[in-house]
């Protein structure tokens, strides 16, 4: 891999020829064999910040603003902690900015709307007015934990409305290199920050950690976290999904072969929300605190989103900053 040349010169050589700009900023590296890459080619091996510069509209002067995307939360409080708490430290990194937070859950935004009269728009809503007020240059960047359904929602955005602007970039979610080709290695750096919120565990003792789940294949990035936490040596720690695997059902067998007897349930979401009120801590008897305490667990909950861990906020405020650095031609 020494002698591979980044896909980001190859793109721009292969784009002058085709009419348009798109290069991958930390991305996958084409061997310097390929002397010609199709554009279909350049497509798929663009991974990592990406960025679209529209040849059509260069002479136009640069005003710039940064979107960042949320599946959002109807929880105002958790809100107010998590994602506008982001939202504000991407703002103070980036003063005089324009700074325009959007929603992908068109269902939460008609909820919001309704019950606090607060109008949040869809990512295609925010570009389309940045657009009518005369910004060109935008960088998207999201506060998803893995690129799964939700961030190809804000990546296909990304895709559709490129060529609209001077010059796009999307960035990439929290976790996204896993230490792979001299790469970060997002998935240890999260681990590390969410372990800021673990309390002191005893051999009986243990956490378990609620992420959503996806159908998306990104699902089998919490086989990852899980190999991450336990080099951290955070042995009784456990990730556990709401939609997907690993299921609670398959680590109730390890927590009692360890002869665990005391759980505490965090979320591994940007927020609690309706997952971490209702289904992991809710008092129903099919509540993942009901179905542990039924096992013969003793079960408390940490109702904390990732939002609110300092660590992690500054992990988002990166990803804005790479994106935001990639506008800039940095």
């Amino acid at each position: 891999m020494k002698n591979f040349k980044k896909l980001a010169v190859l793109s721009c050589v292969c784009a002058s020829l085709l009419g348009f700009a798109a290069t991958s900023h930390a991305a996958y590296q084409l061997s310097d064999e390929v002397k010609t890459a199709t554009p279909a080619l350049l497509s798929a091996t663009q991974l990592g910040v990406k960025v679209n510069e529209n040849e059509a509209l260069k002479n136009l002067p640069d005003k710039d603003a940064i979107v960042v995307m949320s599946f959002g939360t109807t929880y105002k409080e958790t809100r107010e902690k998590t994602i506008n708490a982001t939202v504000k430290e991407i703002q103070a990194a980036h003063p005089g900015v324009k700074v325009v937070t959007a929603y992908t859950s068109h269902i939460i935004i008609d909820r919001v709307k309704a019950k606090e009269g607060l109008a949040i728009p869809t990512p295609e809503e925010a570009l389309a007015q940045l657009k009518a007020d005369g910004y060109t240059r935008v960088a998207l960047t999201s506060l998803d934990i893995i690129p799964g359904v939700e961030f190809a929602y804000k990546d296909a955005v990304y895709a559709l409305h490129k060529d609209e602007f001077k010059k796009m970039t999307i960035g990439t979610p929290l976790m996204y290199w896993q230490g792979q080709e001299g790469q970060d290695d997002d998935v240890t750096d999260t681990m590390k920050a969410a372990a800021t919120q673990f309390p002191k565990l005893g051999k009986k003792d243990a956490v378990l950690l609620m992420a959503h789940g996806t159908p998306h294949p990104a699902n089998a990035y919490y086989a990852v976290m899980q190999d991450r936490l336990e080099e951290l040596g955070h042995t009784n720690v456990y990730i556990f999904s709401v939609e997907g695997w690993p299921s609670l059902e398959t680590v109730i067998p390890k927590l009692k072969a360890k002869g665990i007897k005391n759980i505490t349930l965090q979320p591994l979401m940007m927020v609690a929300g309706d997952h971490a009120n209702n289904d992991m801590a809710g008092d129903e008897d099919d509540s993942y605190k009901s179905i542990l305490e039924k096992e013969g667990f003793k079960v408390s909950a940490y109702l904390h989103g990732l939002g609110e861990n300092d660590a992690v906020r500054a992990l988002f405020v990166k990803k804005a900053d790479q994106a935001w650095d990639a506008l800039q031609g940095k």
